[in-house]
């Protein structure tokens, strides 16, 4: 089963109270979950990660044997390519578990988008954060 997975995460102040959004997909565009979670204090790029994290993590709950990931962070979808390097402490470890969990998944894809193609997810963000 493929599945397609939007997400974003992002903080208010940056560092500052922070959210992931999440929209799980099949690959003919049925929405099976929509997810918008707290996470505590972070900043826009560590929730960003742990965004994806969640992707990560749910597509794996379901069974995915392919899971194509979209997201409107160009920072986190290029780390995670090998195209830019991880420069940030803070990040390292994210990243690496990032790549340790996408290991175990038969087949994956990343790609940015901009905002604007990532509305749903981005709108779990800020309700998330709105309360």
């Amino acid at each position: 089963m493929k599945l397609i997975i939007n997400v974003d995460g992002g903080a208010r102040g940056n560092p500052g109270p922070a959210a992931v959004g999440v929209v799980v997909r099949e690959s003919d565009g049925e929405i099976l979950e929509r997810h918008a979670v707290l996470i505590g204090e972070a900043t826009n790029n560590v929730a960003e990660y742990r965004a994806l994290l969640f992707g990560i993590e749910r597509a794996a709950a379901l069974g995915a044997d392919e899971v194509e990931l979209i997201g409107d962070s160009e920072l986190v979808v290029r780390q995670v390519l090998g195209e830019y390097k991880v420069k940030n402490a803070g990040i390292k470890p994210l990243h690496a578990e990032t790549k340790e969990a996408l290991a175990a998944l038969p087949a994956w894809s990343i790609r940015h988008v901009r905002r604007e193609q990532n509305s749903e997810a981005d709108e779990l963000v800020n309700h998330a954060l709105d309360g």
